[in-house]
């Protein structure tokens, strides 16, 4: 998967995802797929998105025993999905498993898909962080933690804000992958995450992908909006 923006296909049915792709209909995206649209249509959309030629970011944040996610990677390998994700917390065993199962279910003549951990998702807070899972670490402290525990366990990078992504940069290196959701333009709201940054400040500041739903799909023109956040992230302004 190249650095093109991701795009979340935050949307509930096959219908939405079709209108809203015609739109890109000369173009190659990448684009992301979450819970709400794959646990409702379940591989057929991952064959479906692969057949129009773009890539896949399967965003489901496995987080079990390490058997179970190993042998659910061993079969999400086989879809042909080109990044998939799980939660840091599930231990570093856990992680390592992960990708063992991606290297079992990846076909011979294909790339494995990229694996990518979890940190700390972008709508916690430092208040929440404290009270409801009672650490005493800061947030920046908790995001390199877990990353750092990926980064053993062979990962390919992990999900983090924009906030954190720098440091991570330093800490791990410039190929250790830094995903970043939370991505708006000026003009947005932050609706349910607290940690946001426009596509331009996250290029800054050491993203090395970015992921951005609401500022396109629900854009009055989407396509300008992709092209503006495109043209936020590759500096051409």
């Amino acid at each position: 998967m190249d650095n093109k923006p991701i795009i979340a296909l935050d949307f509930s049915t096959e219908r939405e995802v079709n209108e809203f792709l015609t739109l890109f209909s000369t173009q190659e995206l990448n684009v992301k797929v979450g819970m709400e649209l794959f646990y409702q249509l379940g591989p057929s959309i991952i064959y479906s998105l692969k057949e129009a030629g773009h890539d896949v970011f399967l965003d489901i944040k496995l987080h079990d025993i390490p058997t179970t996610v190993k042998k659910a990677m061993t079969g999400i390998a086989r879809l042909g999905v080109d990044m998939i994700n799980m939660h840091a917390a599930g231990g570093k065993k856990m992680m390592e498993d992960a990708r063992e199962g991606l290297v079992i279910g990846t076909p011979a003549d294909k790339q494995r898909p990229l694996l990518l951990a979890v940190t700390q998702l972008t709508s916690t807070s430092e208040e929440m962080l404290r009270k409801e899972q009672h650490s005493d670490l800061t947030m920046e402290e908790s995001v390199l933690h877990y990353a750092s525990l990926a980064h053993v366990a062979q990962a390919d990078g992990v999900v983090c804000s924009t906030h954190e992504a720098n440091a991570i940069k330093r800490k791990l290196g410039k190929d250790f992958l830094r995903v970043t959701p939370g991505i708006r333009l000026v003009t947005d709201s932050a609706h349910d995450q607290h940690r946001v940054a426009t596509p331009y400040r996250a290029r800054k500041i050491g993203s090395s992908h970015i992921v951005v739903g609401r500022s396109i799909t629900q854009s009055a023109n989407p396509v300008e909006s992709y092209a503006e956040v495109l043209k936020q992230w590759k500096g051409d302004n």
